[in-house]
């Protein structure tokens, strides 16, 4: 079973996957073979498409990479790298899904897509207390705005929701998200 979760910046998608990763999921994020080829490390990997110059992976440089290799060598790029990472697993949860094209190699596979929303400014609280690397050129609502936008005018993610077989709003607690997703997991007969 493969399992797709899409939505904007800090929407919740890496807690949803976590939820199934508790469940026996194998977690792999869509960025995680971008960070993987850049910094080349690359073992865990039956194949790769090239190895760039090593770099430092910022929201930006992981944005720039993954637009280059979708263009060179197919939208579903990603998911394909995202799979073969965890190819010996048998449930793979797959975090930060952002396009059309990794949506249609999921549900090729046979998998199902989830989406999470939530307002905003919720996600830019979110966003401030995580304090991830990949945030850090991040300093206010507007830098956050700037960047939502760019993510949406590149990925049109809102438009998304509509291919999505689960649509989860995460704008309330931790134990009302994860009931949520134990409804969806429950559908999903696992």
């Amino acid at each position: 079973m493969i399992v797709g979760v899409v939505g904007k910046i800090a929407a919740g998608k890496t807690t949803v996957a976590k939820f199934f990763e508790e469940r026996g999921f194998c977690r792999v994020s869509c960025s995680d073979p971008l960070i993987d080829l850049l910094a080349h490390n690359v073992e865990d990997y039956s194949w790769i498409p090239e190895l760039p110059e090593q770099a430092e992976p910022t929201r930006e440089k992981l944005i720039e990479f993954g637009k280059y290799l979708k263009d060179k060598y197919g939208g579903d790029i990603l998911i394909r790298l995202a799979i073969d990472k965890k190819r010996h697993c048998k449930n793979i949860i797959i975090d930060g899904v952002r396009s059309r094209e990794e949506i249609e190699a999921i549900k090729r596979f046979g998998g199902k897509v989830i989406y999470v929303e939530a307002k905003p400014e919720i996600r830019f609280e979110r966003l401030v207390r995580r304090k991830a690397g990949k945030d850090k050129s991040i300093k206010s609502f507007e830098d956050f705005k700037r960047m939502d936008d760019a993510e949406e005018e590149l990925y049109q993610t809102s438009k998304l929701k509509d291919m999505a077989d689960y649509v989860v709003v995460n704008e309330g607690t931790l134990e009302e998200l994860r009931r949520r997703v134990e409804k969806i997991l429950e559908r999903l007969k696992i």
